[in-house]
């Protein structure tokens, strides 16, 4: 069914594979529109909880496919076609509902690294390869990169890897803040897994809205921030989980969510 990604579900969550390893899982716009279809479609059912996105082969992906860009910079209505349409999935990828981990397996660079930075939550093989790799190029960031990763890093850490274009490990990606967790890649699966149970634990009503609380509230500022939590709080409170958990918390019992 799909060119460029492998889609899976199992026990509650939706597995999507970059399949283009004989390229390091380079992303092109096919393969884009394919991850995007693959959200909209889970982003509505209820068997999927949690998404993870990662990479077969040697990489998670090394970036832009630079054979089809190439081309396209040659003229520039292409290139904002490219971009315009990168941008719309990559912001698709990070404000739908559904939670998303990058399961980061060998290199994550440039492009890639921008992938991995639409999902909400990362884990890493300690020996992956991540970075920025435009300005080793000349080139800059296109995708996202200049403005994600200074509000995830902070100006000074993102500006040190935008500069110099330099690649860190896995190891150092969770000591600056790059990704949740690093562990040895035998046990990326298990961190995974680990992870994904306990979001399936959780409300994913609950998830859902403190995702857009979290991604909203980081344009706003924080007074205005605070009023979305406000209205969210009480609006989410009228929801069935809401209720089953302040019932679950006076009961002294585990609560049974059902997601609405």
């Amino acid at each position: 069914m799909y060119s460029n990604i492998i889609w899976e579900k199992k026990d509650g969550v939706g597995y999507i594979t970059l399949n283009r390893p004989n390229v390091l899982n380079a992303i092109s716009l096919e393969l884009l529109r394919e991850i995007e279809q693959v959200l909209q479609e889970s982003a509505t059912d209820d068997g999927v909880q949690a998404v993870v996105i990662t990479g077969t082969g040697r990489a998670f992906s090394a970036g832009a496919d630079m054979k089809v860009f190439s081309e396209v910079i040659k003229a520039p209505l292409r290139v904002k076609h490219w971009l315009d349409t990168w941008h719309g999935i990559m912001n698709y990828i990070e404000t739908q509902p559904k939670p998303t981990i990058a399961r980061v397996n060998g290199l994550a660079l440039a492009g890639g690294l921008e992938l991995m930075l639409v999902c909400d939550l990362a884990v890493a093989d300690e020996e992956a390869r991540l970075g920025d790799q435009h300005a080793v190029f000349g080139v800059i960031a296109g995708g996202g990169g200049s403005q994600r990763l200074p509000r995830l890093l902070g100006a000074r850490r993102a500006k040190e890897l935008l500069y110099t274009g330099s690649w860190i490990s896995g190891k150092e990606a969770e000591r600056i803040g790059l990704v949740n967790r690093a562990v040895p890649a035998a046990q990326l699966d298990a961190a995974v897994k680990e992870l994904t149970d306990r979001l399936k634990e959780r409300s994913a009503v609950a998830t859902s809205t403190v995702k857009s609380l979290v991604n909203f509230g980081l344009q706003a500022d924080l007074l205005t921030g605070l009023e979305m939590e406000k209205w969210a709080t009480m609006t989410h409170n009228q929801t069935y989980d809401a209720q089953e958990g302040f019932r679950a918390f006076m009961e002294k019992r585990k609560p049974r969510f059902t997601g609405r």
